[in-house]
């Protein structure tokens, strides 16, 4: 009761009027400016930005061949293929596959855009909308609560599809030249049981066109932004 009584007593006006106003505005404004850091530093911590790893700073592809990565003179790949390895990744995760499957190096040469492979693609009706709805269609949704590794490892059938356009790069043009996304897509085509391949026949690419590719797997063309 007498909580209740204190609690309606008046409060003078120049006290008042000091609660509003405080003596100090200067330790106001640093308080509120070190209140604004620590929610903005508490915010980062719960919610942290997803690290992508810079597709720039990779000369090379994953290889099951151990004896190329210390070769000197092998083929690079283009910067346009590593980007697209780079978000075949990133497809896969967001579809949470635990690996990253030729479908995903499927998805990954569309979603890049500018490469010549790409190009052909969409020139032929096969857009990224369409194989990732036959990707889920073959391959099925993951579980609600799984989650992708940051980088998933590739399957068997992608590392070979990887292997295949460094062998045909080196069959057709020795070590001039660099391996483009033209030859990543031939490999994952090679790969008969393979996701990809199944997407792309059910989308209407075959050996013609993956032959009039071929005409065009040296032209992975580098936009420069000015």
């Amino acid at each position: 009761m007498a909580a209740s009584t204190l609690s309606l007593l008046p409060i003078p006006t120049k006290t008042a009027s000091s609660l509003l106003q405080p003596s100090n505005p200067r330790a106001v404004r640093l308080s509120s400016s070190l209140l604004a850091g620590s929610i903005s530093l508490a915010s980062a911590s719960l919610f942290p930005r997803p690290s992508v790893r810079s597709a720039a700073v990779v000369s090379s592809l994953p290889t099951a061949k151990p004896e190329r990565a210390s070769a000197e003179k092998m083929p690079k790949w283009s910067l346009m293929a590593i980007k697209a390895f780079g978000m075949a990744e990133l497809e896969a995760r967001k579809l949470k596959y635990p690996k990253t499957g030729t479908e995903a190096l499927l998805m990954g040469i569309l979603v890049e855009g500018t490469n010549e492979a790409s190009k052909f693609l969409r020139a032929i009706g096969i857009t990224l909308f369409k194989v990732r709805e036959e990707s889920v269609k073959l391959l099925g949704k993951s579980d609600l609560f799984f989650f992708s590794p940051e980088h998933p490892p590739l399957t068997d059938s992608a590392q070979r599809a990887l292997d295949w356009a460094v062998d045909e790069k080196l069959k057709s043009a020795g070590e001039d030249g660099e391996i483009t996304t033209a030859h990543m897509l031939l490999g994952i085509w090679s790969e008969k049981e393979s996701a990809g391949y199944k997407i792309l026949a059910s989308l209407g690419f075959d050996d013609q066109k993956a032959s009039e590719l071929t005409k065009s797997a040296n032209k992975d063309v580098v936009m420069n932004s000015r």
